[in-house]
């Protein structure tokens, strides 16, 4: 079968809800037939694998070709009455969007990306001079240094959580946050997975112990929405913020702010823009207040949806667990090499984010050596960062262990 023809197959799949006889058995969890069919739905070749998904990540053909051809028709007529039709079709992304992550539609806004959703909390949030800010020191620098930098021009005290390198439980991850907190903390921001260690933090421990106190609770989600299966009711965090071009595998510039019911009055959008209303009765209901930003790229919007109608596919809980299986591979394997992991082995303790220690002086050229030699896009942060995806199959993960293997010379 060509690659077009698997692709028709996989959404002919989708359409009749039904697996043919002869695909039934590729149709199973953990089936590596079925995997390769997922694969073929991407563009990318296999002498140029991407297995950085914490950065970027490439669009199925389904949600590319969404894309195009909505740009298309935006193109052929920009008319008002034309682009009438995207009002709806932005309500049925956010509603797909909400029901995977057991959210209501209200509580979705569809924003830039994580950075943008991020510093909506950090500004948003009423606090006063003398209020205090728990953050982890391995946040990104929007969840990060932008707290610190509020906290200059206002007064406010950052308290930044350092966790043991070598963490062999949950209660090692939780013990620190729960020692920081004081009578003055009113927020506490924290990050799902680590993009620097590959930590996964047990958020829903520390949401309780916050929350006993009165604290509000941000989750950055950039390294967990669409590598597992989320459920923000059960986090129970009070805001959660992502980008739909990470694992999510959805168009660029498009993330997503989620805050809980009760607390979107409370925080103050970044941006008032003629879609804000100038009428009570034109008012953006719920969440949607922090998206109005005025013109927006409305294909890219459609295109989130079309990512959702793909997870949905799939299902969130089997690719969950095929990004669990690939990266628990690829540490197994680097492990009996001899490599050093920053991440754990634990599946509780670590997400889809590997981290192989790695000298800084040595990591471009690491980096660069795994991409021309073995044909693996990574990163280097953190080390030698590698974030095998669903559409990665267990080739591309066991030839990037030997790569790491063969490369050792360069840094050991």
């Amino acid at each position: 079968m060509n690659r077009l023809d698997s692709r028709r197959s996989f959404f002919n799949l989708m359409a009749t809800g039904a697996m043919a006889a002869s695909v039934a058995h590729a149709a199973e969890p953990g089936s590596e037939p079925y995997w390769r069919l997922v694969r073929s739905q991407f563009s990318f070749r296999e002498d140029r694998v991407p297995m950085n998904a914490a950065n970027l990540c490439p669009t199925p053909a389904h949600v590319a070709s969404r894309v195009e051809e909505l740009t298309r028709d935006v193109d052929i007529d920009c008319s008002f009455q034309n682009r009438d039709k995207f009002a709806s079709l932005l309500e049925n992304t956010r509603s797909k969007v909400a029901a995977q992550l057991g959210a209501s539609a209200d509580e979705i806004a569809l924003v830039r990306n994580t950075s943008e959703a991020n510093n909506t909390i950090n500004n948003g949030i009423q606090l006063r001079e003398g209020d205090e800010i728990v953050i982890w020191d391995e946040n990104h620098p929007t969840n990060n240094i932008a707290w610190e930098v509020r906290a200059k021009r206002f007064g406010y005290r950052v308290t930044k959580v350092s966790v043991p390198s070598r963490p062999m439980s949950v209660d090692d991850l939780i013990g620190p946050f729960e020692r920081a907190l004081s009578g003055r903390t009113k927020v506490l921001a924290l990050t799902h997975v680590s993009n620097v260690s590959g930590f996964r933090l047990p958020v829903k421990e520390l949401a309780r112990i916050a929350h006993q106190r009165g604290i509000h609770v941000h989750l950055d989600g950039a390294q967990s929405w669409g590598a597992e299966q989320i459920d923000l009711k059960d986090l129970d965090c009070d805001s959660y913020a992502a980008s739909a071009h990470k694992w999510y595998c959805g168009p660029r510039e498009v993330g997503l702010l989620y805050v809980r019911e009760d607390r979107i009055a409370a925080i103050w959008p970044q941006v008032v823009a003629p879609s804000w209303g100038d009428a009570p009765e034109t008012v953006l209901k719920g969440a949607r207040k922090f998206e109005s930003m005025g013109q927006r790229d409305d294909a890219a919007l459609a295109g989130v949806g079309a990512a959702a109608e793909f997870h949905n596919t799939i299902g969130t809980q089997r690719i969950d667990e095929r990004v669990t299986a690939l990266a628990t591979e690829l540490k197994s394997l680097l492990r009996e090499a001899g490599a050093n992991l920053t991440t754990p082995q634990s599946a509780t303790l670590s997400g889809g984010v590997c981290i192989i220690q790695v000298p800084e002086s040595n990591r471009a050229k690491v980096l660069d050596a795994m991409y021309s030699d073995f044909g693996i896009a990574g990163s280097t942060s953190g080390g030698l960062r590698l974030c095998p995806n669903f559409y990665n199959t267990r080739e591309h993960v066991q030839r990037a262990a030997e790569g790491v293997v063969k490369l050792r010379r360069l840094w050991a």
